[in-house]
């Protein structure tokens, strides 16, 4: 006898004869209650009987178990669906409908048919008080379940298709121990999640999901148990919208609850409960959770990564590698399953990036970035929808594969990814900075006010996400603001000294009379494939002398026109 019989047997014993109910957590006094009785603001009218409304000891349709009294629904369903489903929706020949117990449970929670529509009972159909259909509340589902948590599909062949991040099918089949069951056919079905006849948990769930404890009964995502989404004891700041269910609750008390809704999700795949990508990360880091994050503020910047200019096209299971639409969205560079506060050193990834998708300096996919700047290269280099073909600023040795240009074997550039040495002394870097530093793409590019908004590239007031003003335009006047983003890692002081000897006299090109060239105009900020010391010249600015543009590092001489000044291997 299975337990549903059972549960059926000893509740009719109980409620058929006086519909009162002594002890137990159970059906009756819960929403599933809808005798006269039951204090519900539906229920039947004159019937004080519980069981009735889905079952019947007598007359029972055959093609069902469970004693099973209700009228058969005929509606067509569409089903969930999403590319990292990896499982097929529906039995075999099902065509992706509900089956099971999911169709039965569909019976009232679709909101076709009357709650009293049953095969046979005192009075049949049953006349109802109110509503006679769940048709527009929030325990109706309707027929479009592609909003809803996937149901009647073969849980094994998920696993089998490639999702590696759920439990073995036996850790939950139909004979295991746990209150989180597949049906006895290996199929997942609504009542895996959720016991009709014990509202215990509150919802009819098989078990507490404090913490998300029932989602992580099936879901084994990477990194999960060590996030900050699954520890942080952050609750609501009191600003603006509460985007957790009370003040009172924590994030990790809601855990998936924060950001998922298995039932009714606004944005389908992967329920997620808002439409819009970005604003399932903003609900909580626009000050009213996480408020040393507000990340709201910086994508208010004239300059940013445009997160709330494309719906629908991120996708979690792109390669990028491949051709992908031209899109940003928040999860291209976090991880919202693994993410946490640990710090790292460049190259490295810190845990605020850690999970995510990356393509290494040799151009190769790898899933879990180890470096940053994996994660830059995925939109600014080979991406073939998104490298920038017209670039601002010509140069002797053009580049626009930001991968490229950064590759070890060029004679200079601002080291992203390996110790920068080059036996050359940058005498004017400040301290920490050494001619061996690796930086972080960030270093250069982020918020103009990381101390009181939220640190990374998310905007800027600054052209390009720089964290520090940095003018190109030749004939501008030096200034510490001029050049602020050079003088945050390059000595002021040490630039604007004319010193003895054979080297560069930056002072005389950028402050002298008929000068005031810019950095830009001799300095690639990224690097050069030409010289050292990241020569790379603008030739808007800079044109051949005899038809030769040349630079000797060592002394230092050009060969080219600039400013109507001819250089011939001058210094």
């Amino acid at each position: 006898m299975n337990k549903t019989t059972s549960i059926f047997i000893v509740v009719t014993a109980l409620l058929l004869g006086s519909g009162e109910l002594v002890h137990g957590n159970s059906i009756r006094f819960s929403k599933h209650d809808l005798s006269s009785s039951g204090g519900q603001a539906i229920k039947a009218s004159g019937l004080d009987q519980v069981c009735v409304f889905c079952h019947t000891p007598h007359n029972a349709r055959a093609d069902i178990p469970y004693l099973w009294s209700r009228s058969a629904q005929t509606s067509t369903y569409i089903p969930y669906t999403s590319t990292t489903m990896m499982a097929p929706a529906g039995h075999v020949g099902s065509n992706g409908q509900p089956t099971g117990a999911s169709k039965l449970c569909l019976s009232c929670h679709d909101g076709t048919i009357a709650l009293g529509a049953v095969l046979f009972s005192e009075s049949s159909p049953i006349p109802f008080s109110g509503a006679t259909t769940l048709g527009g509340r929030s325990t109706s589902l309707g027929t479009d379940l592609s909003d809803d948590h996937p149901v009647s599909f073969d849980y094994q062949s998920s696993i089998t298709g490639g999702n590696t991040e759920l439990v073995t099918a036996s850790t939950i089949a139909f004979t295991s121990i746990s209150p989180v069951k597949l049906d006895s056919t290996g199929q997942l079905q609504c009542t895996a999640c959720h016991d009709p006849h014990d509202d215990a948990f509150g919802k009819f769930l098989v078990k507490s999901n404090q913490g998300s404890a029932l989602c992580i009964t099936c879901h084994t995502k990477s990194g999960w148990a060590a996030s900050i989404h699954a520890t942080s004891t952050r609750t609501y700041s009191g600003t603006g919208v509460n985007p957790l269910p009370s003040a009172s609750t924590t994030v990790a008390y809601n855990a998936c609850g924060n950001c998922h809704r298995p039932h009714t999700a606004g944005r389908h795949q992967r329920l997620l409960k808002q439409v819009n990508e970005e604003d399932n990360c903003l609900a909580c880091h626009s000050g009213q959770v996480a408020i040393q994050s507000n990340i709201a503020n910086e994508l208010t910047k004239v300059y940013r990564h445009p997160v709330a200019s494309y719906l629908g096209v991120h996708d979690a299971h792109e390669d990028f590698t491949a051709s992908v639409t031209k899109h940003v969205e928040c999860e291209d560079c976090h991880n919202p399953h693994q993410v946490k506060n640990t710090t790292a050193a460049a190259p490295l990834v810190s845990g605020r990036n850690i999970g995510v998708q990356g393509i290494t300096a040799a151009g190769a996919k790898t899933t879990n970035a180890a470096n940053l700047y994996e994660i830059c290269f995925k939109c600014h280099a080979d991406a073939p929808n998104n490298v920038i073909t017209t670039p601002e600023i010509t140069r002797k040795f053009p580049q626009v594969n930001t991968r490229l240009e950064f590759l070890p074997g060029n004679p200079s550039s601002h080291r992203v990814e390996i110790n920068g040495s080059s036996g050359a002394a940058v005498p004017s870097l400040l301290a920490p900075y050494t001619n061996t530093s690796i930086l972080y793409c960030t270093d250069c590019h982020g918020s103009d006010n990381p101390t009181a908004g939220a640190h990374g590239p998310h905007g800027s007031v600054n052209k390009h996400l720089l964290v520090a003003n940095y003018d190109t335009s030749d004939w501008a006047n030096e200034s510490a603001a001029t050049y602020a983003l050079c003088y945050k890692c390059h000595n002021r002081n040490v630039i604007l000294t004319v010193v003895a000897g054979p080297v560069f006299k930056h002072k005389n090109h950028i402050t002298s009379p008929g000068a005031h060239t810019s950095c830009a105009t001799c300095h690639d900020s990224h690097s050069s494939s030409g010289y050292n010391r990241l020569i790379n010249f603008n030739t808007n600015v800079v044109t051949p002398n005899s038809g030769v543009i040349s630079y000797t590092p060592s002394p230092p001489r050009c060969t080219l026109v600039c400013h109507s000044h001819t250089h011939n291997n001058s210094g």
